[in-house]
């Protein structure tokens, strides 16, 4: 009997450990049709709704766009705040745009179609790291006006093994708590 109740949690603690790790795929402004120029009653919708996600390394945006007619590029602070799109850090195209995060700090987004930028067509994401996601995941996240410094923070970060691994060992202890009780 003990066997089969220890092959048990040993079973419960893979399969949770593995959803600490997974990462997530985050649709931009959260639906299908949200990469677009604003309306002046949601000026800054993209960035609102940013700023109401919780963003980990390892996690993607996905963009859904008219091909034909528009593109995103990840960009500087600087062109951020310019609009400049003449020299981005990278330029997606396809109407299916999916970017994976892979350091923390401040992503910077904006739309490659002429004028869009200028008309409210842009993003700031801003990556957490697993350290501050323990910490501050109740609190917002800062506005774009508060945020400094490059498009992406030159200091290593916890990779999502990382996140699995604190994840798992604090449920194992639990488990093992309750085992205690239990038995």
């Amino acid at each position: 009997m003990a066997g089969l109740l220890c092959s048990v949690v040993v079973g419960l603690i893979v399969l949770l450990s593995v959803g600490f790790s997974e990462a997530r795929d985050y649709l931009v402004g959260g639906k299908a049709d949200a990469w677009k120029i604003p309306t002046s009653d949601n000026a800054d919708s993209l960035n609102h709704w940013a700023q109401n996600s919780r963003f980990l390394i390892g996690d993607s945006l996905v963009w859904q766009y008219d091909a034909a007619t528009d593109s995103v590029l990840q960009v500087t602070k600087r062109d951020y705040v310019t609009c400049n799109t003449s020299s981005p850090i990278e330029t997606y195209t396809g109407g299916q745009t999916k970017v994976k995060l892979e350091q923390y700090g401040p992503h910077y987004f904006i739309s490659g179609a002429q004028g869009h930028c200028d008309k409210g067509q842009k993003l700031i994401v801003v990556v957490i790291s697993d350290r501050h996601h323990r910490h501050i995941a109740v609190s917002p996240a800062p506005s774009p006006a508060e945020t400094e410094g490059p498009a992406a923070a030159p200091a290593p970060a916890p990779t999502n093994g990382a996140r699995s691994l604190s994840g798992g060992l604090l449920l194992t202890v639990a488990l093992g708590a309750v085992l205690g009780l239990v038995m």
